[in-house]
């Protein structure tokens, strides 16, 4: 069966969303007003020695949703004070241990004028004050994107790192440098663009199993088009599970599920039929679902078929092919394993409600999003690269081509 197309993707199973924004503004003067003594009034000779520095500048635009802060040499910082400017709302913030600096304590809105207004004393304990009020960048000046996997997962081995850009991305040499993915196996991860607006991550072969991937995304004021800029700085990390690759043979209508290099099963199945063939190719399961409702007039097929409850549905494009359990089959001649009936999906043996001992209850739950189906001997064209998660199916020198760093 196929399904709809969906336009967004958690990163690439669940995906986190990241906010990539403007240049950052450091080391800017703190206030317009800064007087000092060692009561905090007015100058009387007796000036404080300590700084205080606040990221933003007072008075400017486009300041940094990461990591605008306050910042004080010479002294400690004895209080400071962030609020919305037009409402007064407090933004919470934490001091250092050493009370050398102060910073929000959650990411700040683009597009807000903000104002900081921080005390300090040096260790005479003369005061000063400093403040700053300032705008946070605009969503027109700024890029947000998608990646999967989210961080602290776990994934199977043929999960790529991808990112979507909801802006083209004009620059993608300094985006992509700014961006690094690494393993612990030591495999080398090469990045390849799939348009303007897309980067995915991956080694030459499947991820080593049991491995640690560590990605660090470090674009707060990176350009990444004219005007528009970075603001995104984390550091994020998954696990990859244990090996599964299953191989569908559309010659023999069967699925051969191998785990860390042991066959564990075979599993009959019903492919794509004569008139609606399955992609030949290796795809990536990058959504589960226990029920999906699959719709043909969502891609193009007319009122060919409006199943509401389709059982264990794990995605394998992004155009709507599934592996899929299927509970509508004729009884008295059942499919699996004989011929190919579907829409273009690949479909298990099951029941309505999903609740039974089924074949595709038993691969749903023995599947992770980022484990490998690969389909042979369809009469169909491979699965091209960037549909889904499925860059396998280009050759490693095209895929290294295709980076920009």
């Amino acid at each position: 069966m196929t399904t709809p197309n969906k336009a967004a993707r958690r990163a690439l199973g669940a995906c986190a969303a990241l906010m990539i924004g403007a240049l950052t503004l450091t080391a800017c003067g703190g206030s317009a007003n800064a007087d000092s003594d060692d009561k905090g009034g007015k100058d009387s000779g007796n000036t404080s020695a300590a700084n205080i520095v606040i990221s933003a500048k007072d008075g400017s635009n486009g300041a940094s949703i990461n990591s605008t802060g306050v910042k004080v040499s010479d002294g400690k910082l004895t209080e400071v004070k962030m609020t919305v400017a037009d409402s007064g709302q407090a933004v919470p913030g934490s001091l250092s241990a050493d009370g050398g600096s102060w910073q929000p304590k959650e990411q700040l809105e683009r597009g807000t004028k903000y104002r900081i207004a921080a005390t300090a004393k040096d260790g005479d304990g003369r005061s000063t004050a400093a403040d700053s009020t300032f705008t946070t960048v605009s969503s027109a000046n700024s890029f947000i994107g998608t990646y999967t996997p989210d961080g602290g997962t776990t994934v199977g081995v043929g999960m790529p790192v991808s990112f979507n850009f909801d802006k083209a991305i004009g620059d993608k040499k300094a985006v992509q440098s700014h961006i690094s993915v690494t393993s612990s196996s030591g495999q080398k991860v090469v990045g390849h663009w799939f348009g303007e607006q897309r980067l995915d991550f991956r080694p030459e072969e499947y991820w080593k199993a049991g491995s640690k991937v560590t990605m660090k995304i470090d674009l707060d004021g990176v350009e990444g088009a004219n005007g528009v800029y970075g603001v995104q700085k984390k550091t994020v990390t998954f696990t990859v599970g244990r090996s599964q690759v299953s191989t569908v043979d559309v010659n023999t209508q069967t699925m051969t599920v191998v785990r860390d290099g042991k066959t564990v099963k075979s599993v009959p199945i019903s492919a794509g039929s004569p008139e609606f063939t399955t992609y030949n190719g290796q795809m990536v399961i990058s959504e589960k679902f226990t029920k999906l409702r699959m719709d043909s007039r969502t891609v193009g097929l007319a009122n060919a078929y409006d199943i509401p409850d389709v059982p264990h549905a794990m995605r394998l494009t992004q155009s709507g092919t599934f592996i899929h359990g299927n509970y509508w089959y004729n009884k008295g001649n059942p499919p699996f394993g004989a011929q190919g009936t579907s829409h273009g999906c690949v479909g298990l043996q099951d029941v309505q409600g999903g609740q039974g001992d089924t074949p595709s209850k038993w691969f749903y739950d023995s599947s992770m999003v980022g484990d490998v189906v690969i389909v042979k001997n369809s009469p169909d064209k491979t699965v091209t690269p960037d549909n889904g998660l499925n860059g396998w199916n280009m050759e490693w020198s095209q895929w290294v081509a295709g980076s920009a760093a």
